[in-house]
This record gives structure tokens, sequence and C-alpha cells, in this order.
């Protein structure tokens, strides 16, 4: 029966850490700020956003929220963006995203400041992370990176397989395990012979938004197994992309779904606004 790693626990140890930090902070007369922009009424996105404003209450982090109707033009969110960029009050900008069809996220993302993207988007903090430098890492990458670290689990010389190749969860996570010394191997929906690869793996995290997609005969007996995937069940249930019932029996660690990857990565969110804010004001 494989380990629970408790994302939700390890979450709030983080946040505890930070809270601290960020009181010292405030006595040096330094009040992190993050900004979130958020275009449209995606339901999902609302929850994600009333989570991040709970987690900066927590903290101690002041948040700033801006809400877009969704016919606004390009033009009008790089405004904004620019706007935020030159504001001396806000560490850390974030586009909340889906963004509604029209708009390009891509150049939105592109239009934050490097030193306050702390999403890690920006195509200047993703090359930063494939040279191995110092950075903003995506967030979600960045708390599964986190887990196997306080789990004491070993990445060095180890198989690593990851499913799923986006560039907020996948492609991040390569760079990653790859700076942890890890063999990486990324499978997608053109890879051939899936379960043979999976089955060779000593960590094995799925980011494919698949409900239950990652069976107990495609896992490796003993291997660490991360749920990247947040999927609602014909039951209407948040399940993972992993069948946990039944791969936690062969798993040697494994994440749930809710309460893995979930927590950890606005915990990160967190943290990495407290580092702009350092960094921005040395």
């Amino acid at each position: 029966m494989a380990i629970i790693i408790d994302g939700k626990a390890l979450a709030g140890k983080i946040r505890a850490n930070l809270k601290q930090e960020v009181d010292e902070l405030k006595e040096k007369g330094i009040c992190p700020k993050l900004a979130v922009i958020m275009v449209g009424n995606d339901k999902a996105s609302a929850i994600y956003v009333r989570n991040k404003s709970r987690a900066c209450q927590e903290v101690g982090v002041e948040f700033e929220e801006y809400l877009l109707p969704d016919n606004i033009q390009m033009n009008q969110l790089l405004e904004l963006i620019n706007s935020l960029n030159q504001n001396e009050n806000i560490d850390g900008i974030l586009l909340q995203s889906p963004i509604p069809n029209g708009l390009d996220i891509n150049l939105a993302f592109q239009a934050i400041s490097p030193t306050k993207d702390v999403d890690g988007f920006h195509p200047v903090n993703v090359g930063k992370l494939s040279l191995g430098q110092d950075t903003f890492v995506s967030c979600t990458p960045f708390g599964v990176m986190k887990m196997l670290e306080e789990y004491h689990i070993e990445t060095e010389g180890k198989r690593a397989v990851i499913l799923g190749r986006s560039n907020i969860v996948g492609k991040p996570l390569i760079q990653c395990m790859l700076a942890k010394n890890a063999t990486v191997t990324v499978c997608h929906s053109k890879t051939k012979d899936l379960k043979e690869i999976t089955k060779e793996a000593d960590i094995l995290i799925s980011a494919i938004g698949k409900a239950k997609f990652v069976t107990e005969d495609m896992v490796k007996e003993g291997a660490c197994v991360i749920d990247v995937g947040i999927n609602r069940s014909e039951e209407g249930k948040v399940v993972g992309d992993v069948d946990f019932e039944n791969v936690v029996k062969k798993a040697g660690y494994i994440t749930p779904v809710p309460g893995g990857v979930g927590p950890m990565t606005i915990a990160m969110l967190m943290n990495n606004v407290v580092k702009a804010a350092k960094r921005r004001r040395k």
C-alpha cells in the first residue's frame, strides 16, 4: 500500500513559514502584493481566484483583483498589464487562464514584466529555467518538486515519465526533473506503446486531464505516482488522472486528488510573490 503524499498538510506548512517571512518583511516596510487579472466569468477560474485570495490573506500578502468583461479588446488588456508593470506597489502579476477566444494569451504572458511574472510563463523565465538559472518556476511543477523533496523521494538517476507536454506543467517539469538528475521521458497523445514506457517509471507524473486514465497495469511496483489532473467523474466527483483506488495498492508513493498537487500550486504561487517582493526591493 502506497504512502499518501499529503499536499494539503505540506502546503499549510509552507504558508506558515511564508507568513513568518512576510511579517519580517513588513517590519522593514516591505509589503508583498499580488495583482490577479481575470477576463470573463469562467466558474472554475472564479474558484481558483478565490482560493488565491484566501491564501494571500493567510500569508499576509496584499491582493488586488481586476475583473474584466469577456468582450474586452486585446489592446485594453495589454494596457492594464503595462500599468501594473509600472506600479511600484505591485510585486506579482497573474493572468488567470483560460481567457476568452479572440484574445492572445501568449502575447499577454509576454507583456508581463519578467520580474513580476510569478507564474513563470514569460519566455525569459522559461529560458532561464532551461539554462538552470535562478528564476520563477511555474507553480504546479514547483509544487511537484517540493513534494518529492519533502518526502525524500530520490530523483538522481531515476527514470521519470511525464504524461503531458503543456507549457504550464509538462514542459517546465522536464527542466525541473533534469536539474535534479533524473532521466526524463515525455509521453503525449502521439506516443506509441505507452504502457511499456510508464511501467518503467520510478516516478510517474500525469498531467493530461483524463479521468482515471492511469491504471494499475501501467504502474511499476513501488513507483512514485504524482497526479496533476483535476477532472469531473460521471457522478460529478473531482478525480485525478490516476485510478487512485487501484494504483494505491501497487505504488510506493501517491498523491490524492483533491488534496495533493492542487494546494501545493497555490502555496508555491505565494512563495513566488514573496520572492518577487524581496528581489525587487533588494
